[in-house]
């Protein structure tokens, strides 16, 4: 069963936009007279889901393109394409993006939302009477949603507002607070993600697609790796490969992306989309194809960062891949045949040399429409075994286990297994660039490349090599800077509330 999402009367447009109302009208359903059943509590918990895939506002969700514009497009792996006409769009992918520009307010406002909605659900489930495994697991869901939703916010933003209580019910002098160091903010997101695993445990079992025990113990590990402790990466990692989870690796690469396989074994978390029914439909997918093709519908809207390597005036992150293997056949494209004619339309921008399409949220079911029905990969089996395999070596050097798990992930792409006797550092490069050539499109880049260059704000670490400013300079976007460590904290945000300050730079 998919999980079916409903949007409750109390939503939040801003952090600092909310204010206590005294207000009763007739046609509105008061808090207290909203939750009092099961289903009630359901419907809250469903709610939190939404800022991910789908809005009502006019805002792109986050998992439904906003995290293509305003955060894969600032990497070395996709650029802005011809059906991007949106000027602040192209500026993020130029990297000339200031801190009023609508995307970064969006990602801001979207990830607020989702954890006002988990306060809520927070406050209010455990005062309503139903069976006990349903509230834990509900309590659950929530508390791993708005530690996954803040884990987002302190990656890209630094430190953050931490608010635990419903936006809704406070004054603007209880929303205009200052920002909370971000050690602080880890700390909570570990507390909620470790309670959340502990309801899971004790919870009932849940709908495809919810989150679940294993999903809490795989973002921990994740996010253990993002704080650079190793021992606690290894060990929540290894819990979710050795454990009763389930999970599994595909034998087929393909079956990861395909909608018919969606919610499968690989997949531990997923943003759910079902093209048809949501109103804004699978944003990324047109996007994605090329224009111009008699029977499809498509804008050319996300294409790849080309630079000139050598000779070569065209080689992206696609050239990056060896013959042998066959994500690479999967994730891209490099023509498409029209349902209309029978003929193949590619794009040629140098003789012979085709650009090459993301293809990982095709569904040929909806082909003529541009929409599909394919999941957002967030958090899948193969990246765990990678976050074991970075983190074992960071821990304990190129180790016959760190090498077992990178070999899983090259195995199931029909490479060799990584040459032996390499050093710390050269094992490192290896993971970091599968880790680039398997995630690939599925939002992860921007993340890897500020936690590969050491620390968000100088690029100086006990493992950085100033990753972020060096690959965006190769692929031509001078632009990029000391303060793309972070994001610009969003002008709306400061306009606001007084007492938030900017990121060093902006």
């Amino acid at each position: 069963m998919k999980i079916k999402y409903f949007l409750l009367a109390i939503a939040v447009a801003s952090l600092s936009a909310c204010v206590k109302l005294d207000e009763n009208p007739k046609s509105f359903i008061s808090p207290e007279q909203f939750y009092k059943t099961a289903g009630d509590a359901i419907s809250a918990v469903n709610a939190i889901y939404y800022p991910m895939v789908d809005n009502s506002t006019g805002a792109q969700p986050i998992y439904n393109r906003l995290f293509y514009t305003g955060l894969d497009f600032l990497t070395d792996d996709l650029d802005a394409g011809p059906g991007s006409p949106n000027a602040e769009v192209r500026a993020l992918a130029k990297l000339t993006h200031a801190s009023t520009n609508l995307r970064i307010q969006q990602i801001w406002t979207e990830h607020y939302e989702g954890i006002n909605k988990a306060n809520i659900a927070l406050e209010r489930i455990p005062a309503i009477e139903m069976d006990g495994k349903l509230k834990n697991r509900l309590l659950g869901e929530a508390k791993f949603l708005r530690a996954f939703y803040y884990f987002n916010l302190v990656r890209l933003y630094g430190d953050v507002p931490l608010l635990l209580k419903d936006q809704t019910q406070l004054s603007i002098a209880e929303l205009q607070v200052p920002r909370t160091p971000k050690e602080q903010v880890y700390l909570q997101i570990i507390n909620d993600l470790e309670t959340a695993a502990s309801l899971f445990k004790a919870g009932s079992s849940g709908e495809a697609g919810r989150a679940t025990e294993g999903a809490a113990v795989a973002l921990l590990s994740k996010v253990y790796l993002t704080r650079r402790d190793w021992a606690n990466a290894v060990k929540y990692a290894e819990a979710v490969i050795t454990g009763t989870y389930g999970y599994a690796l595909f034998d087929d690469y393909a079956q990861v992306f395909l909608p018919a396989y969606k919610n499968g074994k690989e997949h531990i978390f997923s943003a759910q989309i079902k093209g048809s029914t949501i109103s804004t439909g699978h944003l990324i997918t047109s996007s994605d194809i090329r224009s111009g093709v008699p029977g499809l519908k498509g804008s050319y809207g996300n294409q790849l960062a080309f630079y000139t390597v050598g000779s070569d005036n065209f080689f992206s992150l696609y050239k990056l891949y060896s013959s042998k293997d066959k994500r690479k056949r999967v994730s891209f494209v490099t023509y498409y045949t029209s349902p209309t004619d029978g003929k193949k339309y590619a794009t040629i921008n140098a003789p012979g040399d085709s650009v090459p399409f993301i293809n990982k949220n095709w569904d040929p079911n909806y082909a003529s429409t541009g929409n599909s029905d394919a999941n957002m990969n967030i958090l899948r089996f193969a990246e765990v075994i990678l976050i074991d395999a970075e983190a074992e070596n960071e821990l304990n050097g190129p180790t016959g286990k760190a090498y077992t798990s990178i070999n899983k992930i090259r195995k199931r792409a029909g490479l060799a297994d990584l040459t032996t006797g390499l050093t710390k550092d050269q094992f490192r490069d290896s993971v970091y660039l599968d880790r680039r050539l398997e995630l690939v499109g599925e939002c992860h880049r921007y993340f890897d490349l500020i936690r590969q260059t050491g620390t968000e704000v100088t690029g100086v670490g006990p493992e950085g090599k100033g990753i972020l400013l060096k690959n965006l300079k190769l692929v031509g976007k001078t632009n990029v800077a000391a303060r793309h460590y972070l994001y610009a904290i969003p002008q709306g945000e400061i306009d606001r509330n007084p007492k938030l300050t900017q990121n060093p730079g902006w």
